[in-house]
């Protein structure tokens, strides 16, 4: 019998080809397999092809992917297209500030320090190099001290951003909008007890952002800060939660010094410098706060004040072309646990109506005053409201109208009594 006759071997070249052609079949047999679950062509949306690299690559063996882990990809994919159509809606209406002033011109001469004196000429003569430097003013020039954020709120060209963002009433302020314009702005308010300002352009059917309910606000929440970061890179978008609510901070850095604030929003989302007065929008476009602090020495803890506060002034200003707001005429320590117990007061929440080195304890002449309270009373309910730990006395009080009549609930010697007291203007 013949001897069977051998069969030619691969060479290594035609080995590596043949291992790519089945590569490059293998993934169009894939890629073919996802759009045959989700549709092809133009029968689906743009959103609904989720790209073949998102599901784990299956091996012989292996069991197919569920429908849960396509199902919680596509929650994926559509939630970071969500904040994509946000942020697009939204950036027309979010604007930098810019402050902007006259600042005098140093510049550096020198002097003989013996002037034309004959005593020391006779020593040293006219010696180009004994020369002393001084400063002098040689005029100013226009230059920009500050910038911050801002955002438009209504179609006629109301701007609303932090008040330390505006504070220097020497310089003039320019908002630059998304599209580079640069348009004058004119301060039409400062908060006296918000860190917030109110600022209006020139123009008409303008973009603006709508603004939420921030009594709905809860943790754990996404938001997303706009905001001009660093003063120089406008319109930065960072992501993140709610993080806290009802926060009490001391900010620094305003102008008039460290500023209490109140009732904050806490967030993850990366606020820095420059960031102030832009908004912190929900998911629907809606601003929920108005972003106004970071936390020194921590990462992504930053602060923003509630935006029902921000309508208040809106109205304030629309109203009366200035930010009022009511005044009770007390000075007082908030009610704790500790204190309650130290001087047995017999209540452990409230405001207890003291003295201190501002001045008396009730202010003469003022409604609380008229009303007849007194140094040592407690106020525990204003109009309806509970005051604890989340909720201040002038927090409170803020919500409420100058000329309103609203009754406390205060405890004296042992007894609670009704007190109405009707609010003036705080001036």
């Amino acid at each position: 019998m013949p001897d069977h006759q051998q069969q030619p071997q691969p060479t290594m070249r035609q080995m590596v080809i043949f291992a790519v052609v089945l590569s490059f079949l293998a993934s169009l047999i894939g890629t073919t397999l996802v759009l045959g679950v989700f549709g092809r062509g133009s029968m689906v949306s743009q959103e609904a092809i989720i790209p073949s690299y998102f599901f784990p690559r299956q091996k012989s063996g292996d069991k197919p992917v569920t429908p849960e882990t396509k199902e919680a990809i596509e929650r994926i994919v559509r939630s970071d297209e969500l904040v994509v159509q946000v942020v697009k809606n939204a950036s027309p209406a979010v604007v930098s500030i810019v402050a902007s002033k006259d600042v005098p011109i140093i510049e550096r001469y020198f002097v003989d320090p013996f002037g034309d004196d004959p005593f020391f000429k006779q020593f040293f003569g006219e010696n180009p190099n004994l020369q002393v430097p001084q400063l002098r003013q040689n005029g100013t020039k226009r230059q920009e001290v500050s910038a911050g954020s801002g955002f438009i709120v209504s179609a006629d060209g109301f701007i609303v951003t932090n008040k330390h963002v505006v504070a220097d009433v020497t310089a003039d302020f320019t908002v630059l909008t998304n599209d580079g314009k640069k348009l004058p702005a004119k301060v039409l308010a400062r908060d006296p007890v918000q860190d917030l300002a109110i600022l209006q352009i020139t123009g008409s059917n303008l973009p603006f952002l709508k603004l939420a309910d921030s009594s709905a606000i809860k943790i754990g929440q996404t938001v997303i800060a706009i905001g001009n970061a660093l003063g120089e890179f406008r319109n930065t978008v960072s992501v993140g939660v709610v993080s806290g609510l009802q926060r009490s901070i001391v900010a620094n850095g305003g102008a008039d010094g460290p500023e209490a604030l109140q009732e904050l929003v806490q967030t993850d989302a990366a606020i820095n410098p420059g960031n102030s007065g832009g908004p912190l929008i929900n998911v629907y476009g809606e601003v929920v706060a108005i972003n106004t602090a970071v936390a020194s020495g921590a990462q992504s803890i930053g602060f923003a004040i509630p935006i029902n506060k921000v309508k208040r002034d809106i109205e304030s200003v629309r109203k009366t072309g200035k930010i009022i707001y009511p005044y009770l005429g007390v000075r007082y320590a908030p009610v704790t646990d500790d204190l309650a117990k130290s001087l047995n007061l017999g209540r452990n929440y409230g405001a207890l109506l003291g003295k201190n080195t501002d001045g008396p304890a009730v202010v003469p002449g003022g409604p609380a005053d008229r009303a007849g309270l007194k140094e040592g009373d407690i106020i525990l309910v204003v109009a309806g409201e509970r005051i604890d730990a989340n909720r201040a006395l002038s927090a409170i009080v803020q919500n409420h109208a100058v000329g309103e009549e609203i009754t406390l609930t205060v405890f004296r010697a042992g007894k609670e009594i009704s007190v109405k007291v009707k609010l003036d203007e705080r001036k």
